[in-house]
């Protein structure tokens, strides 16, 4: 008798989705080769989403109801919120591992602004993270981290700009990598808002 087929869980499936879309374009995308990355049948898939478009409906919808949580997991990780905030914004670099793939993502990201179904996910997934960085711009203020009249919106959006910019700029120019790219130009622009307690706190990140 053979074996049953394994069923993969909602992150087995997000995990491999990701891995491979870090790998091809949405032109070369396909269940199969999910399947294959999760360790299921493309049959399991097919039956679970029916679609390729379907799955990344249902993975866009994922990512944006998990963002607002995002800046919390970072907080319960660090005893601070400055460096919360610092890890936080770093970590979009994971995104960007080669030029390459950062621009199969921006393909992706063509595909999310031109979906009407899409976008909507996306701009629940983008507000989700401005949520985030406000949230730890205020606490680090509060904390006496940033300097007392730091603007808490305009110095979170100033930074989900950076966030963005820094890793167009990295693929362009591609010096160094996008982690050390990423993080020189966050202390670049969190540098006048830091007080002496933020800047101690940081240390040689």
């Amino acid at each position: 008798m053979s074996p049953r087929p394994r069923k993969a869980s909602d992150d087995d499936v997000t995990a491999a989705a990701m891995r491979v879309m870090q790998r091809v374009g949405p032109g070369e995308l396909t269940l199969a080769a999910i399947a294959h990355e999760a360790g299921v049948t493309a049959a399991a898939l097919v039956q679970r989403f029916g679609s390729r478009r379907a799955l990344l409906v249902w993975l866009a919808e994922a990512n944006a109801a998990s963002a607002p949580d995002l800046g919390r997991i970072y907080r319960s990780r660090h005893a601070t919120a400055i460096v919360a905030l610092f890890e936080f914004a770093i970590c979009f670099a994971d995104m960007a591992p080669s030029p390459d793939a950062l621009a199969r993502s921006l393909a992706y990201l063509h595909n999310d602004l031109t979906d009407s179904v899409l976008r909507k996910h996306l701009v629940r997934q983008a507000r989700g993270t401005r949520t985030s960085l406000v949230q730890l711009v205020k606490e680090a203020r509060d904390a006496g981290e940033l300097v007392p009249h730091t603007n808490v919106r305009a110095l979170a959006q100033l930074l989900e700009a950076v966030m963005g910019g820094s890793l167009m700029a990295w693929a362009t120019h591609r010096e160094g990598n996008a982690r050390a790219r990423l993080r020189g130009d966050m202390r670049t622009v969190l540098a006048p808002y830091l007080t002496a307690k933020g800047r101690r706190r940081l240390g040689g990140r």
